[in-house]
């Protein structure tokens, strides 16, 4: 009997884990985390010792963002991407993008160019096969805590995008931020791209809430659409020049945010439709789609 009960209560873990997914926002956004991240563990286990065979290249980001690529399916996730046409050029350059959450990953794979690596703060260096699979694919580790390292490996990167063609990618918020508006920019990307006299491309992500909020639990479908700003020429630009490069730039990513989110939530009121014998919804719906 005791067999019997135990046996029932098996059966019933996977039906309650079910029910729990699909009626508890916390229990599904716990659980899409949990995929998320495994996910990227076992890709980076698997690939690992894969492309080690040919050693560190950057030649390697291709193999990993073709493995990543598929999450956002899994995740209900639909990629909108505007002025993708400006990244068309030939040589090195930096890209500067907003940073919101490790679901930034997927819009980053989704965009990035060839021959392209992000710069990622050291202490992923050190998280098991993840950080191994991305010191394989080259990306770039900065150790923010000291300054005068930091320094020496923009230099170092700077010399390398030269040498090498290579193309960088940054987050200058320097941590993750889900509010509506940027933060401060970290000036580093901005010396990097002086220094090496490449252009800079401005990439702005739309704001998650709709779909995703770490504070509120919730993981859910959504689209994320992710806007690539033209150029910014840094040619003929010096040291001195960099705190006005940052805000001009900064200020460039914080207006088209502003504008995506307005955008959304406009197009938002518009689906909605009117209510039955009420004409003044019709009107303002009329006047927004004007």
């Amino acid at each position: 009997m005791d067999v019997v009960l135990l046996h029932g209560l098996l059966l019933l873990l996977p039906v309650a884990a079910l029910l729990l997914y699909c009626y508890n926002s916390t229990f599904h956004y716990f659980c899409k985390m949990a995929f998320f991240h495994f996910w990227i563990v076992v890709v980076a286990t698997i690939l690992s010792p894969i492309v080690a065979l040919g050693g560190r290249s950057v030649d390697n980001m291709k193999v990993l963002c073709a493995a990543i690529l598929p999450l956002k399916h899994f995740c209900g996730i639909k990629m909108q991407v505007w002025g993708a046409e400006h990244l068309n050029i030939t040589g090195p350059y930096v890209i500067v993008c907003n940073h919101q959450a490790s679901l930034d990953l997927m819009g980053m794979v989704e965009v990035i160019p060839e021959h392209c690596v992000p710069i990622a703060k050291k202490e992923l260096l050190y998280m098991g096969t993840v950080g191994w699979a991305c010191w394989l694919s080259g990306i770039i580790f900065i150790d923010r805590r000291k300054r005068e390292d930091a320094i020496d490996v923009i230099s170092q990167t700077a010399r390398t995008m030269r040498r090498e063609n290579l193309r960088v990618w940054i987050f200058p918020e320097g941590t993750r931020n889900q509010n509506k508006s940027m933060l401060p920019f970290k000036r580093g990307a901005f010396h990097l791209a002086v220094q090496a006299q490449v252009p800079i491309f401005p990439i702005v992500i739309s704001p998650y809430e709709d779909f995703f909020s770490s504070r509120d639990k919730k993981f859910t479908s959504g689209t994320c659409t992710i806007r690539i700003l033209p150029k910014v020429d840094t040619q003929g630009l010096s040291p001195e020049d960099v705190p006005e490069l940052t805000e001009t730039v900064r200020q460039a990513m914080a207006d088209a945010l502003t504008e995506m989110s307005t955008d959304h939530c406009r197009d938002q009121r518009a689906e909605q439709p009117p209510l039955p014998d009420s004409p003044e919804p019709e009107e303002r719906t009329t006047r927004t789609r004007n």
